[in-house]
């Protein structure tokens, strides 16, 4: 993104922190007297007592996205703005922030990167989600983390028949199994044990959640697959979770369908990024 493209600016924030009204309160104003429009997510704009903009709305009328939260936030606006394109840049509001890397002190200094057209762009592998019932797609989403298939809390062992480009693979008795993209390796498939996977590889985790059969491991494929899921279980506590955000109740011979998206979240990058310094510092590599 050159100097110059960049005129409107969109801003999306945590609902219910008082630090994006504090950034705000100085950044709206900056932006103002240097030409740029800000539209603002209407939850917000109302505690500032400004004009606010419907979140569904916010990606046609943008041309970049600046988030103020965690990551979270980052996974919901990078849904958001996926079907245009929309590069995004990363306020680190909340805890581990793998995704927004940009911290509290750094943010008049990155916005100033991204507006000069500075920053560098990496984008990310998202997946598409499909429930087919009865032969028919019901619903579909696109997530840039992951794809949980879980029991409810009460529910028993559920048995989840697992198909990679229409081979049978096994049938997973267990309490869940993830889809990971290599951005969601750090989230939940690396509490259920899975590995951690570089950002820039284009492939898919299948990590099982507590598995039955203790030798079911996590498996690393192609980004290319297609990796059918079909629900033998009889419980009515079955659910699909989409980033941890989104979820959908599933039945029996329910089939979800993943695979890669044809869609990318655009990160922005103000500075040379090294992400194994991430890791070290998120999760505490090297300490005792």
């Amino acid at each position: 993104m050159a100097d110059g493209d960049i005129k409107n600016v969109g801003i999306i924030s945590k609902a219910g922190r008082h630090e994006p009204l504090e950034i705000l309160g100085e950044l709206l104003p900056w932006l103002k007297e240097r030409g740029y429009n800000a539209f603002v997510d209407r939850e917000t704009a109302e505690r500032l007592n400004i004009k606010g903009y419907q979140r569904a709305e916010i990606p046609d009328l943008i041309d970049v996205l600046v988030v103020l939260g965690g990551d979270g936030t980052m996974l919901s606006a990078a849904r958001l703005v996926a079907e245009k394109g929309i590069p995004i840049l990363g306020i680190n509001l909340g805890g581990l922030g793998f995704i927004t890397e940009v911290n509290r002190t750094e943010v008049f200094t990155a916005i100033e990167t991204m507006l000069k057209g500075e920053c560098s762009i990496e984008e990310r592998m998202m997946l598409e989600a499909n429930i087919i019932r009865h032969g028919e797609v019901i619903t579909g989403y696109t997530v840039l983390n992951d794809v949980v298939i879980t029991k409810g809390a009460l529910a028993r062992i559920i048995d989840l028949e697992t198909y990679i480009d229409h081979y049978y693979v096994t049938s997973y008795k267990a309490d869940g199994l993830i889809i990971s993209t290599p951005t969601g390796s750090t989230a939940y498939n690396l509490s259920a044990g899975g590995p951690i996977i570089h950002p820039s590889l284009d492939c898919m985790v299948i990590t099982p959640i507590c598995p039955h059969t203790l030798t079911n491991r996590p498996i690393v494929i192609s980004g290319d697959s297609l990796i059918e899921i079909n629900l033998k279980s009889e419980s009515e506590d079955v659910y699909l979770t989409l980033d941890g955000q989104i979820g959908f109740s599933l039945k029996k011979t329910d089939v979800v369908e993943v695979k890669k998206s044809p869609y990318k979240t655009k990160l922005l990058l103000p500075c040379e990024r090294d992400y194994f310094q991430i890791l070290r510092e998120k999760l505490k590599w090297g300490e005792r």
